[in-house]
């Protein structure tokens, strides 16, 4: 694994102590270069010492977390955010693609986020996940879903998602205005983040859809069509439930 320089931010002198001492004993390749107590002192180290990743704690005092990436006009390190249990955060983190620990820190999840981290050093970095994701938690809404894919990340409106369809290990996304688009994710992965909520309703084993964008139901043969005239399945098991949400 590369070399990983690492700066640690917390409140809290405990959690930055025990984060510390997981790092030294299950990363070895990762160097410590500074602790700080809060995002301003952060922002200053980060300057000045450039690392390749920034542990950020979520909650504390004057700036949470997650508005660090405000006080920089390009992002050239990685994330990994550590919060509390937090439903909300945790999506956000989810819809926005971006790395998270969730307190007390798991050692297997810790080196699991630094090898990710150590496979990125080197390639190009986009602020738009983190504003998004800054915008996401603010206004206390979702509105896009940030997919990785080989070589970026494609930002995609959840409201312009009309069904996902799984396809073995793969999934095909469909949208409006918009050819499918073929992401290496099961379906399972984006039902956890497109809950129903979102609008979103798993329809059938095959099928995650946007019930905004019903067009039509066949009771017969048990499809439905939906925008750009997508053409979804609804299991027999499912019907019911399906139901009460469009009523």
């Amino acid at each position: 694994m590369n070399k990983v320089s690492a700066i640690i931010v917390d409140d809290e002198q405990r959690a930055r102590d025990v984060l510390s001492a997981l790092l030294s004993r299950n990363c070895p390749d990762v160097e410590v270069l500074a602790k700080c107590v809060d995002v301003i002192t952060a922002v200053d180290k980060i300057k000045e010492l450039q690392p390749n990743v920034v542990f950020l704690d979520v909650q504390m005092p004057n700036y949470n977390g997650y508005e660090l990436v405000s006080f920089f006009e390009e992002i050239n390190f990685e994330i990994i955010f550590v919060t509390a249990f937090d439903d909300y955060a945790i999506k956000a983190f989810e819809l926005n693609a971006i790395d998270y620990l969730v307190k007390p820190v798991d050692r297997s999840r810790l080196v699991n986020a630094v090898e990710r981290v150590s496979e990125k050093l080197g390639k190009e970095k986009s602020k738009e996940a983190y504003d998004e994701l800054l915008n996401s938690i603010k206004k206390k809404e979702y509105k896009k879903i940030i997919i990785p894919t080989i070589g970026e990340r494609k930002i995609l409106e959840i409201n312009n998602i009309i069904a996902i369809e799984a396809e073995g290990a793969y999934c095909k996304i469909y949208r409006t205005n918009h050819k499918p688009l073929i992401i290496s994710k099961n379906l399972k992965h984006f039902e956890g983040k497109l809950e129903e909520q979102d609008g979103f309703f798993r329809s059938h084993r095959g099928w995650l859809i946007n019930l905004n964008h019903i067009e039509s139901i066949n009771k017969g043969d048990l499809t439905l069509t939906l925008s750009n005239n997508t053409k979804a399945k609804i299991s027999r098991s499912r019907y019911e439930a399906f139901n009460l949400l469009i009523a």
